[in-house]
């Protein structure tokens, strides 16, 4: 039985003491000691390796008292399952030589058992349940179908992902197929990850906020809701959509036990767009862990005080930034910790 089950209490909705807290990107590149092993191994074979997978995920949790664990991985484990072979290029981040450009592309992915080729990822989940020890609950993740189409067709990263949204206008039956594809997918993998021992998930939608409200419901919300709808039978859902707010109120409408946001709106702004009752996560601007501790701390117990303490969970409004010091995350975390009203 888990000792700490504030981050599950939260997304149940059921009363706390104080909310829970955890950073996006907490296992990673602000960390030396994550720092000593990207020198050592490259990024994929990290993800690949479950004992090095497990150690990564705990780094944080030896350091602070953070109330949940998520497991290290990365979003394009998908689509490299499905024969969509990305790279993580130095100075470029994630890289396709190839990217998809043609329905032939998309006819021949190999959706096929391309959850069970993810089986390194249920081995990391093992073994970091084992050495978590019941202590804290662990978090498993996916990326939005949206977000690895984006990816997927426009081949690296891209402030706009120009290339990708005239992919999807100019021949959205493509687009559509690409997507279901990337959701049957995703549907599986995580329902794997909760047989493996996840005891709830999360999905990030980064690039929702480049589409418009009625471009959002027909390329990315309608195949994340496939997606919450499955699990919700199984586990707790989180859903993230960075640059969402307009479309807050549909997903407050759905299955999601806990929609996270970024730090664009206001608590006050994000409780009316919900209607006040679905657990709302986030939105400290990763930015202002830049600033003085003292700042840090006085400015997230006020972030508590405005969303409230029930029905939420602390975290940043999108992943911890890699020049981040450790006493400042710490500032952050302690704050939570020491909550007081």
């Amino acid at each position: 039985m888990l000792k700490n089950t504030l981050l599950l209490d939260a997304l149940q909705g059921k009363e706390v003491k104080r909310p829970p807290v955890w950073m996006m990107r907490q296992a990673g590149r602000f960390l030396p000691e994550f720092r000593d092993l990207k020198d050592k191994y490259d990024f994929f074979t990290r993800c690949r390796t479950p004992e090095l997978a497990a150690e990564i995920t705990l780094m944080p949790i030896k350091r602070f008292p953070l109330d949940v664990a998520i497991l290290f991985s990365d979003i394009l484990v998908v689509p490299q399952a499905m024969n969509i072979p990305f790279e993580m290029k130095k100075s470029v981040g994630p890289f396709l030589e190839n990217p998809i450009s043609s329905l032939e592309d998309i006819q021949k992915l190999d959706t096929t058992g391309a959850e069970d080729r993810l089986e390194y990822v249920y081995k990391a989940i093992k073994i970091t349940k084992e050495q978590l020890n019941d202590e804290l609950p662990l978090l498993g993740f996916a990326g939005s179908p949206w977000t690895i189409l984006c990816y997927s067709i426009e081949g690296k990263g891209s402030k706009t992902f120009d290339k990708a949204k005239a992919f999807c206008f100019k021949n959205p039956n493509w687009a559509h197929l690409l997507l279901q594809k990337i959701t049957d997918v995703t549907i599986k993998y995580l329902e794997k990850k909760v047989e493996s021992g996840v005891n709830a998930v999360q999905i990030f939608d980064s690039w929702g906020g480049l589409l418009s409200p009625k471009d959002y419901e027909e390329f990315s919300w309608k195949y994340i809701n496939q997606i919450v709808e499955a699990l919700s039978l199984k586990t707790d859902v989180i859903v993230f959509g960075k640059g969402c707010w307009f479309a807050l109120k549909t997903m407050s409408q759905s299955k999601a036990s806990a929609l996270g946001i970024d730090w664009t709106i206001s608590p006050q702004k994000a409780r009316e767009f919900t209607g006040g009752k679905i657990t709302l996560q986030g939105n400290f601007d990763p930015a202002k862990l830049l600033s003085d501790p003292d700042k840090i701390y006085a400015e997230v117990q006020q972030m508590i005080r405005e969303f409230g303490v029930q029905n939420y969970i602390v975290n940043l409004g999108h992943g911890i930034l890699p020049n981040v010091s450790i006493k400042n995350a710490e500032s952050f975390i302690k704050a939570v910790v020491e909550f007081n009203g």
